[in-house]
């Protein structure tokens, strides 16, 4: 179904996309940290909180997505258009809802959650959450759209659009925090602006008639529920899923912020880096959406497992070339943010232990998933996700940092049991064909 060279127009423009999408984080936390390490360490604790709420827009952009891909195996476009539609009015729902909640209830949280942080490290905190917050809606339509693309085969879209928004953001971020001296408030209007102009692009964009997907005029629109409830089939045991795994998280940076300003400072820009040590894994594991939804709804399932492992072949040997070059270029990354030495010294071991840990993990652990989430067995990453996010990553954490004093590193040790637990029971499903057994959409 899929060629070398409709893998290759897939792929790399995903890895390209995802690589934009890292230096969003990367020129914010650069930028900010110019202003101080109490900027950094607040817009780090905010933005836990915003990959919390904005994975849920991803989540119900992965259902949309995949049944999406099953129609478009099918051949029957009219549906896969019927479900772009459905999947963008349940999205912008979603995103308004949670907008309003984080505007009305976002301080409160920030003080349950980080009430043990430096007063000026919340004040910026608040400002960031603010801004984001009213940046939900443009994200929200950006992920479905771009997710619609990508199930058309369609990756350059969206790896354009992200290279606009970058731009956008960073020549935002240069103007209002050093020209206006906003700061953290700078930083959280570009990355706003940006995201309203992508989201705004990618729409007009789904208008056109001539891509398999597209959306009629907004007078022809109709609710759909049983379409809806397709979505949703996908769409909530992957945010259920991705809210335990985020909530964790959470939780987890609780346990960082009690170690103070230079671990939480370290473990963000560590974490920001690790992003592009992974970004890879996260290409293929939005490419496997798009090729297995589409052998799935075209009944080919002796495919499903022959592309899954051709594409996490690639994702291990690609993974492998770009952490090696990261951990030369630890030292340069380290400069650019003008840390302190200790922060320095705590921020490379981290850097180096993820770059060895996530090469041979992290694709069985996050990308393969998502090959079984195409297939329709959501159930089973849903409940392994879980019990493995909360018994070996927030468990371990615990143990290994309030118990045995082993500082932020122990965090980071008990993330990669996490993976291992994953990749086991993962590649076990896959090799066993659960999904052949399971109702398609």
């Amino acid at each position: 179904m899929f060629t070398r060279k409709d893998l290759i127009k897939l792929i790399i423009p995903l890895i390209i996309e995802q690589l934009l999408a890292v230096t969003v984080g990367m020129a914010d936390s650069m930028m900010v940290a110019r202003v101080g390490e109490a900027a950094v360490s607040g817009v780090s604790l905010v933005d836990t909180l915003n990959v919390l709420l904005i994975g849920l827009f991803g989540a119900m952009a992965t259902g949309g997505a995949v049944v999406s891909a099953q129609f478009l195996g099918q051949k029957n476009d009219k549906a896969a258009c019927s479900a772009g539609e459905q999947l963008l009015v349940t999205i912008l729902a979603l995103s308004l809802i949670l907008m309003v909640f984080a505007l009305l209830f976002g301080d409160g949280i920030l003080t349950l959650l980080f009430g043990n942080v430096s007063s000026d490290v919340m004040v910026n905190a608040r400002t960031y959450l603010f801004y984001s917050a009213l940046s939900f809606p443009f994200i929200a339509i950006y992920n479905a759209c771009a997710a619609l693309f990508r199930s058309m085969g369609n990756s350059k879209v969206s790896m354009t659009i992200a290279l606009i928004m970058n731009l956008i953001n960073i020549v935002g971020n240069a103007i209002l925090i050093f020209g206006f001296g906003m700061g953290v408030a700078g930083a959280a209007i570009a990355t706003l602006i940006s995201r309203m102009v992508g989201a705004a692009i990618l729409y007009v964009l789904l208008k056109n008639k001539k891509h398999a997907i597209h959306l009629e005029a907004i007078r022809y629109f109709r609710i759909n529920i049983i379409m809806i409830k397709r979505i949703l089939r996908i769409g909530v045991p992957n945010g259920l899923e991705n809210s335990a795994f985020q909530i964790g998280k959470i939780l987890v940076q609780g346990i960082v912020a009690g170690l103070g300003t230079s671990a939480i400072t370290a473990n963000a820009i560590a974490g920001t880096v690790a992003g592009l040590g992974v970004l890879p894994g996260s290409a293929i594991g939005l490419a496997l959406i798009t090729v297995v939804g589409r052998c799935v709804g075209a009944g080919e399932f002796d495919l499903v497992k022959r592309y899954t492992i051709r594409l996490m072949k690639i994702a291990h040997i690609c993974m492998a070339i770009i952490n090696v070059f990261l951990i030369f270029m630890i030292p340069v990354i380290l400069k650019l943010y003008g840390l302190t030495e200790g922060t320095a010294k705590i921020a490379s071991d981290l850097m180096i232990y993820h770059c060895i840990l996530a090469t041979f993990l992290w694709p069985l652990s996050f990308a393969l998933p998502n090959a079984l989430r195409a297939a329709n067995d959501v159930k089973f990453t849903m409940w392994i996700s879980m019990i493995s996010m909360w018994v070996w990553r927030i468990g371990f954490s615990y143990v290994l940092v309030v118990l045995f004093d082993a500082g932020v590193l122990g965090v980071w040790i008990a993330m990669t049991i996490d993976w291992l637990f994953r990749s086991v029971f993962f590649v076990t499903r896959l090799m066993k064909e659960k999904y052949r057994s399971i109702t398609m959409i």
